[in-house]
């Protein structure tokens, strides 16, 4: 099947026809012609795809008009912005019939320093202009996953460590970087959803659209997995006058350990597609059980707030082996 991608619609079905010297040729329906502006005698270009499917571009060398959006201040503001920026907006207008408040212009600002590459390009007493200035085709999506994961992981590390050694300033780090992390996050879900809606993109970027609900699912897995670290850092700054006995720090670190590991498998096996691979991640299950029941005897004897913070953590650690394995899932 040849399929025309002026846009999205509904399917036509053409039959091929064959010329006397061999050419194989296929009508192009005229409603699609007549909207792209194709007339006997223009060019268009021809694009195959990784999964073999045939797309007709009618703009010939032509620049794409940048994708508008026109937001209005309010309650919601916030939200919006970031909705436009994930939906693949260029440039997003904040127009208001008056002068902005102090109050907006903060707001915008605040929400764009959390988007990698929004900036503000104009800017007057009653309407900001935003702009992503980034080149979406330059961010394969592989890349900003492994990139978030490092950051992820590493924040787990040194939750871990925070609550060990009762590192209040540790924990602060974990918890501030976990901004960094929401801004690669963001930037990916824009890069695939992108992808998604341009064909060409996603042939450049070897991505079909499955990939990109697969990548899309994993970017989730891996955003979780901050989540997770800036729980237990925040137990940490909450209740910063509990001390785990020796014996429990050796568990705790050990099962950080073994479900940190857990995650890199996952997170190599589903950017090489190694089923075996992600078959170690499954069988790490009986060892996560054997520490965490480790921990829990070793909290018999102690206080209630050391036992909540200690097995607080090690759910929190479980949680980061079950995400894992999520992400070795996606393999298959």
């Amino acid at each position: 099947m040849i399929k025309v991608c002026g846009g999205l619609g509904v399917a036509k079905f053409r039959k091929i026809q064959q010329t006397r010297t061999g050419t194989f040729f296929v009508c192009l329906t005229r409603s699609w012609a007549e909207k792209n502006g194709v007339k006997k005698g223009s060019q268009v270009v021809l694009d195959e795809t990784s999964d073999g499917k045939l797309c007709i571009d009618a703009k010939v060398n032509a620049e794409p008009l940048p994708k508008v959006a026109v937001v209005s201040p309010g309650p919601f503001l916030g939200r919006e912005i970031l909705g436009r920026y994930l939906l693949g907006f260029d440039v997003v207008r904040v127009q208001a019939k008056e002068r902005f408040g102090f109050d907006v212009r903060e707001v915008v600002k605040r929400t764009m320093s959390a988007l990698i590459g929004l900036e503000i390009v104009e800017e007057t007493s009653s309407e900001i202009v935003l702009q992503c200035l980034l080149d979406v085709s330059s961010f394969p999506p592989e890349k900003l996953l492994v990139r978030n994961h490092n950051i992820v992981v590493g924040m787990c590390r040194d939750a871990v460590a925070a609550l060990v050694d009762g590192d209040l300033q540790l924990a602060k780090s974990v918890v501030a970087r976990d901004d960094e992390s929401d801004r690669q996050y963001f930037l990916l879900v824009r890069v695939l959803r992108t992808v998604v809606q341009d064909a060409g993109l996603g042939a450049k970027l070897g991505l079909s659209p499955i990939d990109c609900m697969d990548y899309r699912l994993a970017a989730n897995c891996v955003e979780a997995l901050g989540d997770v670290a800036v729980q237990i850092a925040g137990e940490v700054l909450r209740v910063n006058d509990v001390k785990p006995s020796e014996d429990e720090n050796n568990l705790l670190c050990a099962l950080r350990d073994v479900c940190c590991e857990a995650s890199d498998k996952a997170l190599k096996a589903f950017v090489s597609k190694d089923f075996a691979l992600a078959e170690e991640v499954h069988n790490m299950r009986e060892k996560v059980s054997s520490v965490s029941t480790g921990i829990e005897k070793s909290t018999q004897n102690q206080t209630a707030k050391v036992v909540q913070q200690t097995l607080n953590a090690a759910a929190c650690l479980k949680r980061v082996y079950e995400l894992s394995v999520d992400l070795a899932d996606l393999v298959v």
